[in-house]
């Protein structure tokens, strides 16, 4: 069985060595950094393939002999890559986080007779995964809601963060418009928006804030009110508000003494450096998902908590586990005909088919990664 990852950044790293682990996989990792294909390779039996994938024809070159492919890569990128990798006739399962709306490519999975995953990381992608498990135990949905983030465990002055995956992922978290369901009819906010602090367990409190994270969800899912929350140390989302308001994220150019240049590459510059998580800095990833709803005639509040940590055993951060990890997962499910609908599936698909939330518990917890669930009766 060829596999085909394509990125070996943070999150793109686990997953190779996950697939890896398995001797009927065949496994190439392609990226453009051949000093992190070089490392993989002396750690796990992987072929590296260094190619710029954004090069025409590069994304239809490199998965040419795969029976299935990763596609990890930034999400700028995301979009055409799956577009190549699906015009190419590849099964595909996706944790880039694009702003396309991806069942634009629905036809042409379909047509192409392909599994297409896409979103299937932890959020978005294992909320998903719950929120399809969940509605399919319910006779009627009437709330979800979802609060994530992934943070270091040290805060250091100024900004008391790390970008867990890519960073400029997560600048455009703060300039993307949140969208939510409120009353059954979709709302826009301004990312970081409506803050309110919460507390967990193992952490104490952390801010929430509007992003835009519900994706596929606004359209599969017939909540009559959704949202989904990004986590920080308290005073983050205040912090890149000043950042945004004063312009450091446009992405028009501007003149300075001649030269053009976009206010957002000049501030990723600056901020990518002191945000980029150091060899053997310790992350956690902590997720709550809300969801209520109407079973028999009672009213049904189920809480699912996820909390993980950096694994000082095996050096991978949370967020690549818990990102990682369950794009693996899903993928032995599509391998192994545990999934099998074709077109492009976002991950509450998976939620919903027979078998799939189970197995994925079942993997989760073979790699210490706990998910507890709550059911309580709203009288």
């Amino acid at each position: 069985m060829n596999i085909t990852v394509l990125g070996a950044g943070l999150v793109g790293n686990a997953i190779v060595k996950d697939l890896a682990q398995e001797e009927k996989f065949s496994v190439k990792a392609v990226d453009l950094n051949m000093q992190a294909l070089q490392k993989l390779e002396s750690e796990v039996p992987v072929k590296g393939v260094k190619a710029d994938l954004s090069e025409a024809g590069s994304v239809t070159a490199v998965v040419a002999d795969s029976d299935l492919v990763i596609c990890a890569v930034p999400g700028f990128m995301g979009f055409q890559t799956l577009k190549g990798i699906i015009e190419a006739g590849k099964s595909v399962v996706d944790i880039s986080f694009f702003g396309e709306d991806p069942f634009l490519l629905d036809d042409l999975a379909k047509k192409k007779g392909v599994t297409a995953i896409v979103d299937c990381g932890v959020a978005p992608g294992l909320c998903n995964i719950i929120a399809g498990y969940v509605v399919n135990r319910l006779d009627q949905a009437d709330r979800y809601v979802c609060f994530v983030g992934g943070l270091p465990k040290e805060r250091l002055w100024p900004y008391e963060y790390k970008a867990v995956f890519s960073p400029s992922d997560v600048l455009e978290e703060f300039t993307r418009p949140a969208r939510v369901v409120e009353n059954g009819k979709e709302v826009v906010y301004p990312a970081l928006s409506g803050v309110e602090l919460i507390d967990f367990p193992f952490v104490g409190s952390l801010e929430a804030f509007n992003t835009d994270g519900l994706r596929s969800l606004g359209k599969t899912m017939k909540f009559t009110n959704m949202k989904e929350k990004t986590l920080r140390y308290p005073g983050h989302a205040n912090l890149m508000r000043v950042f945004r308001e004063s312009g450091f994220f446009r992405k028009d150019t501007i003149n300075i003494r001649g030269k053009k240049i976009k206010p957002i590459d000049f501030t990723s510059r600056l901020l990518f450096d002191q945000w980029k998580l150091q060899e053997g800095e310790e992350d956690f990833t902590v997720m709550r998902v809300i969801i209520e709803g109407r079973k028999d005639n009672k009213k049904l509040r189920y809480t699912y908590d996820l909390f993980d940590e950096y694994n000082q055993e095996t050096k991978t951060t949370s967020m690549a586990r818990t990102t990682g990890y369950t794009c693996t997962i899903v993928a032995r499910q599509v391998i192994n005909g545990l999934f099998k609908e074709k077109g492009i599936c976002p991950p509450e698909f998976i939620g919903r088919t027979r078998g799939c939330y189970e197995h994925l518990m079942d993997e989760y917890a073979r790699r210490s990664i706990k998910v507890t669930e709550t059911v309580t009766e709203i009288k």
